[in-house]
């Protein structure tokens, strides 16, 4: 492995040259919380989830579809399909065929014509994303559509077969009448294995149509029928977001603009939708997925149901007119520009109209009578330039005539500093922009050295949305980045940096969201999962235990009336919060010895009792899996002592205090 020099440095540096513990000696500090008042809200969005169809995040993850290509709507249609012969695996056409039928007229334009021409049982398999997952004593719900053109087919028989070609469920279905028609069965699998595929024969000989050939688990979240994979859905449920950014990401521009994320396209009936390559499919010569596509099963109808479930706000970002500038920088002209405003207005008629409403009545037909009150919007993804700002000025301008409560997010680039970053913050500060979106990835040294980013910044500014952040263990777009509590550790000193300065920091969310173990094109990823479980890495239970501990109103900690950005290794922030009357301190300490600290409270009445929330682990290259995780919180009671907070702060680790 090729190693970056510079963060292997830094960890070196973390881990030894950076700490001033001399000869074994614990060190103490004296620390004073003031809970005077600063006037200064966490805002309920302070924390929030950043979502994009990377690493299979969608189709293959978040979206419990398990058939791959279901409706044959890859540019090759066969994608995930095959026509092996049962003994020798190989194609065997002399048993039958597939054909695919085009009819342009729609959007789902493809099926499958199936000609059974002999005794010698012809077959069709699927093999999933990756592999389809089943857990023993659950139930399946398989589903398509059918057309008996000619012949005598009587039965459909379907099968979930393990690698080793062994039958692990099975089910036969009775094909009756003429006509396209919808036929369901269920499976109830006896066992559980983490890769099978599914495998169609029939009965009889003739020719059928088939289409929307669907396999779902029925536990899914909240019982939904073809809805969203339930223990990834949890995890997010869990971090107690305060909104929820949705499709991306560059992902949201396209590599031209033929390809970028058009969110109307992505609501009504699931079948109607149609098809997009994903733009990550080959984004990396690294990690190329040529079957990687978008069915849009998880549109903006499921993402604003699942922003409602999880109690966060909807932040939906759409393109501004811009295809991705890392690829084609593909660009509309202004004069034609009008289409993409439209649609923004359109987005928001969807969300908040009532049923009069063109766009507001087909929410209410799919199922959501109340609107989802959406009150942000993102115009662009991280764009940068001259033709980015002029733009957003047409955007801003026809949002803001009509929908003048809407907050509109704005974007300052792809880097945190530079000629590019320079430019858009200060034509946004002139155009008195509202949010303005920054995003970091870089090594765990700078967000340690940057935890007092924000603490010069113009406080009657733009405020700030830290929208896409993530310390890399070896460098950016590196395929052997790790989750490693060196990461996750960086990102909390960082992280109290940003809560420390939540007047100009508002919303804050790490990226990328999901990866699946065979099907990532990124790391490092928050949640990593296969066909059958998923687990929390090291940096998840960072944001967790911000986000849980968010509270709502900021208050002073500081040592000798500074505050806790670094020096002596160690980064704090605290909070009241006034709903659950308690507060809240959160440290990090980044030395490889134990640090004790005395916290002197003022202006503030304390219980005795100290709940004490510890992440930590002995190593700095250490990560959690699936078969445990070892890096996660640990709780303890403490009382206080004399009236003074005093804990001992493990080495390398993130506490958090909290105290009635």
């Amino acid at each position: 492995m090729k190693i970056n020099t510079k963060i292997f440095t830094a960890a070196i540096s973390l881990s030894v040259a950076l700490f001033s513990a001399q000869n074994g000696n614990v060190q103490k500090h004296f620390l004073d919380l003031d809970g005077t008042s600063t006037n200064i809200k966490i805002q309920s969005t302070m924390y929030g989830i950043f979502f994009e169809d990377i690493n299979f995040a969608a189709d293959g993850g978040l979206y419990a579809e398990l058939i791959k290509n279901r409706s044959f709507e890859f540019d090759e249609p066969l994608t995930g399909w095959k026509q092996p012969n049962t003994k020798t695996l190989s194609p065997n056409l002399d048993s039958g065929f597939l054909t695919i039928i085009t009819d342009r007229s729609k959007t789902n334009k493809n099926y499958a014509r199936i000609t059974v021409w002999n005794d010698k049982n012809y077959v069709l398999e699927n093999e999933g994303f990756r592999g389809i997952g089943l857990h023993q004593g659950e139930k399946y719900d398989l589903s398509f559509n059918l057309e008996n053109v000619s012949g005598n087919i009587s039965a459909i028989n379907t099968s979930l077969i393990d690698e080793n070609g062994t039958v692990i469920s099975s089910v036969s279905t009775i094909i009756k009448g003429g006509g396209w028609q919808k036929y369901n069965a269920v499976f109830a699998p006896a066992k559980t294995v983490e890769k099978t595929k599914l495998q169609i024969t029939f009965t009889g000989k003739g020719i059928v149509n088939m289409d929307m050939i669907s396999l779902f688990p029925q536990d899914t979240w909240k019982g939904r029928k073809g809805g969203l994979r339930k223990d990834l859905v949890q995890k997010l449920y869990d971090l107690q977001p305060g909104f929820l950014r949705f499709p991306g990401g560059c992902i949201v521009e396209g590599r031209t603009l033929a390809e970028r994320y058009q969110w109307k396209k992505t609501v009504g009936k699931t079948e109607d939708r149609e098809n997009l390559i994903n733009k990550w499919n080959n984004g990396f010569s690294h990690r190329l997925t040529p079957d990687y596509w978008q069915s849009f099963g998880l549109g903006f109808f499921e993402y604003f149901q699942l922003a409602e479930d999880l109690g966060a706000e909807p932040l939906p970002i759409l393109s501004c007119g811009m295809a991705c500038q890392f690829n084609t920088a593909e660009l509309v002209k202004m004069e034609d520009l009008d289409p993409y405003v439209q649609d923004a207005l359109d987005l928001i008629e969807f969300a908040n109209g009532d049923a009069h409403t063109k766009w507001g009545k087909i929410r209410v037909e799919m199922g959501h009578p109340k609107p989802f009150n959406m009150k942000f919007i993102g115009v662009g993804n991280e764009q940068w330039g001259a033709d980015y700002i002029e733009r957003y000025k047409v955007f801003e301008k026809a949002i803001h005539a009509k929908y003048p409560d809407i907050k509109i997010i704005s974007g300052s680039g792809p880097s945190p500093d530079g000629e590019f970053f320079d430019y858009g913050w200060k034509e946004l500060k002139k155009l008195k922009a509202q949010i303005v979106d920054e995003h970091y990835y870089n090594s765990p040294e700078w967000f340690l050295k940057n935890a007092g980013r924000y603490d010069n910044y113009d406080r009657s500014g733009p405020k700030v949305f830290a929208g896409e952040y993530a310390a890399q263990s070896v460098g950016v777009v590196k395929p052997d980045n790790k989750n490693n509590w060196l990461t996750a550790l960086s990102e909390a000193a960082f992280m109290t940096g940003l809560e420390r300065n939540a007047d100009v920091v508002t919303m804050t969310s790490y990226a990328p969201l999901f990866a699946h173990a065979d099907g990532w094109q990124w790391t490092p990823d928050l949640i990593w999962f296969n066909n059958l479980k998923s687990y929390a890495t090291p940096n998840y239970y960072v944001q967790k235990l911000f986000s849980n501990n968010k509270g709502t109103d900021l208050i002073k900690i500081s040592e000798n009336g500074k505050p806790l950005k670094g020096e002596n290794n160690l980064y704090a922030s605290a909070v009241r919060d006034n709903k659950k009357g308690e507060t809240i301190i959160k440290i990090v300490n980044t030395n490889p010895l134990e640090t004790l600290v005395e916290i002197n409270p003022k202006n503030i009445k304390l219980n005795n009792d100290v709940t004490k929330i510890i992440l930590t682990s002995p190593g700095l290259s250490d990560e959690n899996n699936f078969q445990t995780e070892t890096i996660k919180p640990i709780e303890e009671t403490h009382s206080l002592k004399n009236g003074k907070i005093s804990v001992g702060i493990p080495a390398n680790s993130l506490i958090v205090l909290k105290i009635k």
